[in-house]
């Protein structure tokens, strides 16, 4: 059932985002998504498995970065486990949390931890957005039967 679950998830397209958290640590996520507009929150999904995990379920701030279609190298570097992901490849900075802003991302949420749920292999990690930085009208990052595309 787990091989046919993840082959028949590969037709619905999924908005590639980065999340990061203190340390600094980072990873990949097409897990991303509103959760509620009152009160505003957002969530991701987090394998246990996931290098960053241990510091994203304990992280009190949290911030998500949506991705330009043209930043494929950028989503690379976050999912692999053995990169340096804030090494020199990566432009970014630390902000008032010390959470790692990611320069180059056209969209930015900044978020408070406000509820963190267990779910078989996964974690929910909802936010409240605290800020939002919109730099440009991106043209998203999706990811679709394994490959990245956009929309056109």
């Amino acid at each position: 059932m787990r091989d046919e679950l993840r082959l028949a998830l590969r037709h619905h397209p999924a908005a590639v985002a980065i999340v990061t958290a203190p340390g600094p640590v980072g990873l990949t996520v097409s897990s991303f998504g509103s959760v509620s507009m009152e009160p505003p929150l957002v969530g991701l999904w987090i394998g246990t498995g996931a290098s960053a995990f241990t510091a994203l379920s304990t992280a009190s701030h949290f911030a998500v970065h949506l991705l330009h279609a043209d930043q494929t190298e950028l989503a690379d570097l976050f999912a692999r486990t053995d990169a340096d992901r804030f090494g020199p490849a990566t432009r970014w900075e630390s902000d008032v949390d010390g959470l790692p802003n990611l320069l180059d991302a056209p969209v930015r949420l900044r978020c408070r931890t406000a509820q963190r749920l267990t779910v078989g292999d996964h974690i929910a990690l909802i936010g409240a957005p605290l800020d939002i930085d919109h730099h440009a009208e991106p043209q998203p990052l999706l990811r679709f039967k394994g490959r990245y595309t956009s929309v056109a």
